[in-house]
């Protein structure tokens, strides 16, 4: 595409997709893929639901867009009371955003000014985990542990205000595991550190890694006891993805002080995320200055919010969380037996419609000594009509090669099957 004045995100050739459809998409050439990852596990709702559609030309015609530091909007106070209901956080406050990165830089910001409203200035260290990813802006990247992704850009990073806690680790208990954040507190300075970050399962850096049940929980009561807020990510988790509107609470009874949302929240169908936060922390903000001193120029947007209503509705009436469970423990059962019979599948994991496929040398059970392996079997489930979401780095920053799968979560049986059987061609062709 040389004639192009697109800039790309790399230099491989794109097709033009030109039609989407329940799992499927299609270019102008009639070629259809089955979207495994739901583009980055964004379409949870599938493509070309036309109420949504609906929804959106209603509001435009109707309100298009309105500033944030000057008006809300009937859609923006009617979704916030359905979403904080749908989540179980009564009481919490949803302050709307159009992406993932923004809402944890929107987190990032809160949780430092909760602190200097109630005089603890000091605080501003924010923990976060190797690996982890949680955006692509300066502030979200650097709160992230993911090698790759950040290299480019270390110099811009103040590195001492993002210490890094171990990955889950899956032989201790859950209370075990989460007891290593007390070690990290001490070392940083508890009296200089404001949240603990975290995917409550992890993404696009380790995927579908989630710690054992009880880690959250003793995570909270840790940031309790240290005065430390925690924030839950659950941009990719969050929104039935996992089986249950936020996955942080799948081992246990748990409430995050912040949960930040994003990619299910539209579904695609329009930029859309945002945080919700505690009653606790709105109140702190608007009895000390009165304004939380951050904002986006389209933050709240109207017909954006009118699409996440409207995906909202269909969630629930489809009680697509339930949906995502069935479909979940069958594309699960799937991949164990296709682990049974590739060798190079070293690992599937995961919860729901977030599934983890880790790779690596049969030889030897580990990482293979140079990533590449999940690029290749990614591209042969391209050519065979299946679209994943591939990455590597989860072990040291480099090795580590992985497979998120996250279709769609109204996904049928048949098409679970396409899934498998085109990953079984693709593993087989990848050797």
């Amino acid at each position: 595409m040389t004639d192009s004045s697109v800039f790309y995100r790399s230099r491989k050739p794109y097709p033009t997709a030109v039609r989407g459809e329940g799992v499927y998409l299609y270019d102008g050439a009639g070629r259809r893929w089955l979207d495994g990852s739901s583009g980055a596990l964004v379409a949870n709702i599938g493509h070309g639901r036309a109420e949504v559609a609906e929804a959106m030309a209603r509001q435009a015609r109707t309100l298009p867009f309105v500033h944030g530091s000057q008006f809300t909007s009937d859609v923006l106070e009617e979704y916030a009371a359905r979403l904080t209901a749908f989540l179980g956080l009564p009481g919490f406050r949803f302050w709307a955003v159009s992406g993932g990165s923004e809402a944890n830089e929107s987190a990032i910001k809160l949780a430092r000014q909760y602190h200097v409203e109630r005089g603890e200035p000091e605080r501003y260290k924010v923990i976060t985990r190797v690996p982890s990813y949680h955006g692509a802006s300066l502030g979200a990247l650097a709160a992230s542990g993911m090698g790759a992704r950040r290299a480019m850009y270390a110099p811009l990073m103040n590195e001492a205000a993002w210490p890094k806690m171990p990955k889950p680790d899956p032989r201790l208990s859950g209370e075990e595991d989460a007891e290593r954040l007390r070690a990290v507190l001490e070392e940083a300075g508890p009296d200089t550190v404001a949240a603990f970050l975290c995917e409550p399962v992890v993404g696009a850096s380790d995927a579908a890694l989630a710690p054992n049940p009880g880690y959250h929980a003793r995570i909270a009561e840790i940031c309790r006891e240290y005065g430390v807020l925690f924030i839950a990510d659950e941009v990719m988790s969050g929104m039935g993805r996992c089986g249950a509107p936020l996955a942080v609470r799948l081992g246990g009874d748990v409430t995050p002080d912040i949960v930040v949302l994003g990619k299910g929240l539209a579904a695609g169908y329009a930029p859309l995320a945002g945080l919700a936060a505690s009653p606790e922390i709105y109140r702190t903000v608007m009895e000390g200055s009165g304004a939380f001193q951050h904002g986006f120029t389209y933050a709240g947007h109207p017909v954006s919010v009118a699409a996440g209503l409207s995906v909202l509705e269909i969630v629930e009436r489809e009680e697509l969380p339930g949906r995502a469970r069935g479909q979940g423990e069958r594309l699960l059962a799937g991949l164990r037996d296709l682990q049974s019979r590739h060798p190079a599948v070293l690992e599937v994991r995961g919860h729901g419609l977030l599934l983890g496929v880790v790779l690596g040398d049969p030889r030897t059970g580990e990482a293979c000594a140079a990533p590449g392996l999940a690029g290749r079997v990614a591209a042969a489930a391209w050519e065979r009509g299946l679209i994943t979401y591939p990455g590597t780095g989860a072990v040291d920053g480099t090795r580590g090669d992985h497979l998120l799968l996250g279709p769609p979560l109204s996904i049928t049986d048949a098409e679970v099957d396409e899934m498998l059987a085109a990953l079984d061609g693709a593993l087989r062709a990848a050797g």
